[in-house]
């Protein structure tokens, strides 16, 4: 009991430290896992193997780490996340020397004569289908990156559009099961297909993508309009995208780079080669064929969001290791007592909610033991209460700028480059965006499947 109300203060305590925005996130986080280690597991639980568990160090040895038959349950600090994102920025660097982001940018710019509401709903569209099939991680490391570019050249704020593409990449990661982590642990423990999750949980995205869009344009228009809105703008004054292209060689090597590294996250349930691996080759890839500038682009990568992670993941698995995440699955169990609609509403919200704050990838660990039970004790369709828990953890983990590995990635591109969000800033947009979401969902499901 001890170790439990400590794990819960250290995680309310963090999450109140980073809301507050007074110190850096990556010092709240690492202290804060060091507390989980030190205080939860070393004087609480005097338990060293929960230690050992969080920490996962000894993962690196394991075979599954880097090739992959079978999806493992994830615990404590995510090793595999944190040597991809990391693989994954190197990658984003490399690009962003040879030009291929700003080349990018003043293309989309001549394509819809640089106006700012049709690259602002392009950008949405193409972060939610893109999300479909590639990790939102990446998605949103590209999309950030250009819609900076984008914004130094057309003079608009560019916090609009990346908010906009983190809800909707996460959006789009609902719609299949390669589209986000969750939904990988929910199909392979239930043995759903891609196609099964497409014709499911896909339409809902569609759906939800067209008034998110709609919401969206409502929202930011003022923001955007600001500068140069609909209105056309002179070609003349913008330089052509092939002028962007530093290095002609470099930019067709980070393309083809940037090319398999798709194909390789597409595959990856084919190829069995586990993100751990598919970053550390992006990442030699990209620094063997930089040459001299390989220093240069290990300089650019963004270490605090490094630590951020693993600080953060410490913490999680302080919640994981006492108990709390089994605590919170149980619950639903027991309120909603045989009334399909309330345990189908329950675990939708309940799953929303804690994924807004904690990691969605082992709730939904946790949960997937939880709806089979409830499916066989009160004759509820299994398939049903996992696209209910799908979308929960998916959706949900869009309403705070920590919910979601995409979230916390392009917070910390547009930080990077002068234009922090707060905490204010993100919730008062994408907390109303994900209830609408969540609320066309519930209904959704309600019509279709009871």
């Amino acid at each position: 009991m001890a170790a439990q109300i400590c794990a819960v203060i250290i995680f309310v305590a963090m999450f109140l430290f980073i809301v507050i925005d007074k110190i850096e996130r990556h010092y709240v986080t690492l202290g804060s896992g060091i507390l989980t280690l030190a205080v939860v597991f070393g004087i609480c639980m005097k338990n060293g193997s929960a230690v050992w568990n969080t920490l996962a160090i000894g993962n690196f040895a394991k075979s599954d780490f880097w090739y992959q038959v079978t999806e493992s349950e994830s615990k404590g600090i995510n090793w595999a996340t944190i040597i991809f994102i990391a693989g994954m920025m190197i990658m984003v660097e490399g690009m962003a020397k040879a030009g291929f982001f700003r080349w990018l940018c003043m293309k989309i710019a001549y394509l819809v004569k640089c106006r700012t509401i049709p690259i602002f709903i392009t950008f949405m569209i193409m972060s939610a289908v893109l999300s479909m099939f590639i990790d939102s991680i990446t998605v949103i490391m590209f999309l950030a990156a250009v819609t900076i570019e984008l914004a130094q050249l057309l003079k608009f704020n560019p916090v609009p559009m990346i908010l906009s593409e983190i809800f909707c990449s996460n959006l789009g990661g609902s719609a299949t099961m390669c589209g986000d982590p969750p939904n990988i642990i929910v199909g392979t423990s239930l043995g759903l297909s891609f196609s099964d999750f497409l014709t499911n949980t896909g339409l809902i995205a569609a759906i939800s993508l067209v008034i998110s869009i709609v919401f969206f344009y409502f929202a930011f228009r003022k923001e955007l309009v600001g500068s140069n809105g609909s209105e056309p703008v002179d070609m003349s004054k913008f330089p052509k995208p092939s002028e962007a292209i530093t290095n002609k060689k470099s930019f067709i090597i980070s393309t083809i780079i940037f090319l398999c590294a798709v194909v390789l996250l597409v595959t990856h349930a084919t190829t069995h080669l586990t993100v751990a691996t598919i970053g550390i080759f992006i990442a030699a890839v990209t620094l063997i064929t930089s040459g001299r500038d390989a220093l240069d682009i290990l300089k650019r990568v963004d270490y605090k969001t490094l630590l951020f992670f693993i600080g953060l993941f410490i913490v999680v698995g302080g919640l994981e290791e006492t108990g709390i995440l089994k605590i919170i699955a149980n619950f639903i169990g027991d309120i909603s007592n045989g009334n399909v609609m309330l345990m189908i509403a329950i675990i939708i919200w309940i799953s929303a909610i804690a994924s807004a704050f904690v990691d969605n990838i082992p709730f939904a660990a946790t949960m997937v033991p939880i709806i089979q039970s409830l499916s066989a004790s009160a004759g509820v369709d299994l398939h049903t209460l996992a696209w209910a828990l799908s979308i929960g953890t998916d959706i949900g983990g869009s309403a705070t700028p920590i919910g979601a590995s995409a979230n916390v990635v392009g917070t910390s591109v547009a930080a990077k480059n002068g234009h922090p969000i707060g905490w204010g800033k993100y919730c008062c947009k994408l907390a109303p965006a994900t209830v609408i979401v969540l609320v066309i969902s519930t209904i959704y499901i309600f019509v279709r499947y009871l």
